[in-house]
């Protein structure tokens, strides 16, 4: 195997690994047992003062918060820089094929366009998942 290829292969492991660590991030700080999405009521318990339980669940619910904003920001950033390597590496392999079969530019740079589109189409639905998480959750 050429050793490109082999370059290739790990860097695309790699990234891979990554991104279901950022993955596995962002949903363990969403999924938490503290999280809004899984909390449960605790049945009739004795209020001694309603002001210092608002005030305590309202630190608690803005901790919450903080933590979906990392995980968003987390998963964001780590689908950003997958897709900008994404696309440094096609547009290098584009201008290599150019630069070998002049002849066929405009296939290759149609194909090439093609193929950024669907990587940007990978970074917005990030962003957008980061979005929901943020402001639904």
């Amino acid at each position: 195997m050429n050793t490109s290829v082999k370059v290739k292969i790990t860097v695309s492991v790699i990234l891979m690994v990554v991104a279901l660590v950022a993955l596995g991030v962002t949903l363990g700080l969403v999924l938490s047992p503290s999280s809004p999405v899984l909390a449960e009521d605790e049945g009739s318990t004795v209020v001694a003062d309603d002001a210092q339980d608002a005030a305590v669940s309202d630190a608690e619910e803005d901790a919450d918060k903080g933590m979906i904003a990392m995980a968003a920001a987390i998963a964001v950033g780590v689908a950003a820089a997958a897709g900008a390597i994404a696309m440094g590496i096609a547009v290098s392999k584009t201008n290599e094929s150019i630069a070998r079969q002049p002849e066929a530019k405009a296939d290759i740079r149609s194909s090439m366009m093609l193929g950024l589109v669907f990587i940007e189409t990978a970074i917005i639905y990030a962003l957008i998942v980061a979005i929901l998480l943020i402001f639904v959750l």
